[in-house]
Parts: C-alpha cells; sequence; structure tokens
C-alpha cells in the first residue's frame, strides 16, 4: 500500500484523571487475572487473551486461532476471554485499575495512548526487532502507535487495518436503473429516490457509537485535515460541517427508518441484511456478516463519496492491534502468541474472514486479497496520493467519554428536534476545546 497510516507528532500524554492515577500503582507480581499461569515446572504455562470485539461472528474466528497455536505450542494453554465491544474498554480499565489484567488482549489504537501512560502495556519494540515479523509488518501503522503514546515506543502490534465504506444494496440499484453515489449531492438525492413504499434509502445510527461514524462522515463532507486549528479551536462547529448535518439530518424519517434515533450498530446493520435499507455507513469489517445474509451480487462497498475538491477523507490510527500486558508472568509465551497471530497464515485467515485489511505485507500477495470487491475500494481510497487522513484527538484522556456522553446524546437530541445542528455542533466544539486547553496548560513549558 502506497499510502501508509497517518503520522501524529504529540507532544505528551495527558496523566489520566485522578481516580484512575489512584488505583494504577507499581506494577504488581500478584496479579491473578490471566497470570496465574506461572511455568508449572514441567515447562507448561498458562496465558490469557481477551478479545475486545466478541460474539458469534468473530469468537469462533479467535477459537480456531487460539486451536491452531496450541498444537504448535504444546506447552502453552490459552484462555480465551471475550468481551463485548461496548463494555471492552471499561472492563480493560477496571482491570488495570485492580492491576488484574490479562497477559494479552486485542487492543485500539486510540486506547494506546491512555493504557501507555498508564504503565499497562509491555514495550514491544525489541520484541518485534528479533523477530521474522520484523519488516513485514505495516510500517506506517507501526510509526503511528508510536507517535501517540508520551515515550515514543510500540505497545502495539497491528494485525487488522479498517476504513470506512458505504455498503449499497447493488441489485436494487440496478433493477432501479440508479448509479451509486459518487458526489454527496450524489449520495442525498439517491438515499430519497432509493425510499419506496416498503424500504429506506439509508440508515443513520443515531444509538451508541454513532458519533464515530458521524464524525468520519463530516470529515469526509468538509475535507478538514487538522482537529484543533493553531488556537485550540475544534473545526467541529465550522461552517462546511453544520451544512452537511442540516442536509444529513434530514433524511431521518423521509429516506431513513424513525428507529434510527436509538438504532446501534446491531440493529443498524440488520436493517440492510434484512433488506429494509438500501444504504448503509459502516467499515469493511461488517463484510462477514453481510457475505452470510446476503449473496455475492446483492451487496457492494463503495467508498465515501469524495470532498467537493474530489479527495477521499479517511480517519487515520484506525487499526486494532496484539498487546501484552506489563503485569504478565509470562512475556515470552505471549510474545509467541502475538508474533503468531500477525504470522501471514493467521492475519490471513482472520481478515479474510472478517473482511478487512491485513496488516503483513506477505498476505496482501495472497489471492483472496487480490480478488475481494471490497478490499480493492479500501485500497483505491488508501492507495490515492491525494486522500486525506484526518487526525482524531486520541492523546486527549477524555476524548472517547465526550463522544460517548456528549455526542450520541446530542445527535439524538437534533433528531427529535430539542437542539439545533449548530448548537448540537457548538456544544460538541466547546468541549473537545475545554479538553485540549487542559492538555496544553498540563505540557506548558
Amino acid at each position: 500500500m502506497s499510502k501508509k497510516l497517518i503520522r501524529i507528532s504529540l507532544f505528551a500524554f495527558m496523566l489520566v484523571l485522578g481516580g484512575i492515577l489512584a488505583a494504577c500503582g507499581s506494577e504488581n507480581d500478584d496479579a491473578s487475572n490471566g497470570n496465574e499461569g506461572e511455568d508449572s515446572g514441567d515447562g507448561n504455562v498458562k496465558i490469557t487473551f481477551w478479545d475486545e470485539n466478541a460474539g458469534p461472528q468473530r469468537t469462533p474466528i479467535w477459537e480456531k486461532l487460539i486451536e491452531d497455536f496450541e498444537a504448535e505450542n504444546p506447552n502453552i494453554e490459552v484462555e480465551y476471554v471475550g468481551l463485548p465491544k461496548d463494555s471492552a474498554k471499561s472492563k480493560m480499565d477496571t482491570s488495570i485499575a485492580a492491576e488484574d489484567t490479562p497477559d494479552v488482549a486485542s487492543v485500539q489504537t486510540s486506547w494506546l495512548p491512555e493504557f501507555s501512560i498508564r504503565e499497562a502495556l509491555l514495550p514491544l519494540d525489541d520484541y518485534l526487532a528479533d523477530s521474522e515479523l520484523n519488516e513485514l509488518i505495516n510500517q506506517g501503522a507501526l510509526d503511528f502507535n508510536k507517535e501517540i503514546v508520551q515515550d515514543g515506543k510500540l505497545y502495539g502490534i497491528p494485525y487488522t487495518q479498517n476504513l470506512d465504506i458505504i455498503w449499497i444494496r447493488s441489485d436494487w440499484f440496478e433493477e432501479e436503473g440508479v448509479k451509486a453515489p459518487e458526489t454527496w449531492d450524489e449520495f442525498f438525492q439517491v438515499a430519497y429516490d432509493m425510499t419506496t413504499d416498503d424500504r429506506y434509502g439509508y440508515t443513520i445510527r443515531g444509538g451508541a457509537g454513532g458519533s464515530f461514524q458521524l464524525q468520519r462522515l463530516m470529515f469526509a463532507y468538509s475535507g478538514l485535515e487538522e482537529y484543533f486549528d493553531e488556537n485550540g479551536n475544534a473545526v467541529i462547529n465550522d461552517p462546511q460541517n453544520v451544512e452537511f448535518l442540516e442536509k444529513y439530518f434530514e433524511l431521518y424519517k423521509t429516506a431513513t427508518p424513525e428507529s434510527d434515533i436509538t438504532n446501534d450498530y446491531k440493529e443498524m446493520i440488520a436493517g440492510f441484511d434484512t433488506g429494509v435499507v438500501a444504504m448503509v455507513h459502516h467499515n469493511i469489517g461488517s463484510f462477514g456478516e453481510h457475505d452470510k445474509a446476503l449473496e455475492p451480487d446483492q451487496f457492494e462497498a463503495i467508498p465515501i463519496p469524495k470532498t467537493a475538491d474530489g479527495k477521499y477523507v479517511a480517519e487515520g490510527g484506525n487499526t486494532i492491534n496484539m498487546s501484552i500486558f506489563k503485569t504478565t508472568k509470562n512475556p515470552d509465551a505471549a510474545w509467541k502468541f502475538v508474533e503468531f497471530i500477525n504470522s501471514a497464515e493467521s492475519q490471513s485467515y482472520w481478515n479474510e474472514q472478517v473482511g478487512q485489511i491485513p496488516t503483513n505485507a506477505d498476505v496482501l500477495e495472497m489471492d483472496w486479497i487480490k480478488e475481494a470487491p471490497h478490499i480493492k475500494t479500501a485500497f483505491e481510497v488508501y492507495d490515492d496520493p491525494e486522500t486525506i487522513l484526518y487526525k482524531p484527538p486520541f492523546y486527549l484522556p477524555d476524548y472517547r467519554s465526550i463522544l460517548d456522553n456528549v455526542v450520541d446524546p446530542g445527535t439524538q437530541a437534533v433528531l427529535s428536534g430539542e437542539m439545533t445542528v449548530q448548537q448540537f455542533l457548538d456544544s460538541w466544539a466547546e468541549e473537545m476545546e475545554s479538553s485540549e486547553e487542559k492538555y496544553r496548560e498540563a505540557f506548558k513549558e
């Protein structure tokens, strides 16, 4: 891939809120959650792995990989613990505070700054340098992971990369003689055109997690690259974002289901897979679910429309990593598991099943990568030399909580008519600016 993940230069990561810091002391050798598997004296060890997005689609994938790993490494037993994605972060936060962490976990890139400042993770630089994986894993993704943490160390090996796209019911588009939208004007028009008496043209994720998708769409429309200007002002309430959201929320209840105001990921995807809506914005990682529900000629991934001046915009750092927690008593065994998951064979299996992009260069040469239409769509965006990769402020300690506790409810307030788009974006910007100001104050020289 010629277009690598964005590189962010950060001064340092703000110390986590006082309550979390109070719970984080020095490494506790007595931590027991997954760490009770010390060498038993006969060379056999047990490690615990936490999956941050467990469910009926992905859990069996991990179980198969763990089975294969244990067959290759009979002296290492891996205990799988599946965490629902909506509660995975809070579960890990609790385990870090209690110094009762797993040995290994699947960790989202946006969590790395906080986990590293809490000294919860084991640096993996030396392990990777001595591994056969060295120079195989996407260097841009590795650089990104090191640049968003305070000390510049590597705390996660990315095993998958994602991209937001729009899924369309290509069979319906063909029946209606409607062309897949390429511009934003076409997108809005198609949403109305594909709405009939028994289906909707689009679905809005108004429930939990909708803030992430909303933010990505806004930046894709405006083409803004930085989250803050040089004065620390958030660009969230930029006139272009106001313009976009006014058009976007006008779709509600006319070209979208009324239930969208509370629909989360499951309901949104189910609406597409069961024939209720013609278009849904998500990412290539939901391919596996669509593939089970629909025939290959019924659905298709298309890029999110370009900006008015013809550029794709995507969010940087859209990867998931294998990380080792510092409390592990078996770091070498944990690394063997990390190394195994990032091998070409394992990455190929995981990413083909889920429908995402592997980071191991050897996998990119495999036939399934070359033949998967949705992967080709992702490469179309990432390989475009003019693609803009905007920079989310992952370094702000309350970045995620603002999205969850301010933006998600604010979206519902706009959809219900209790707040205007301008009021919503102003409140969003104010929260982010307050957080940014505290960050800058903390690191004033």
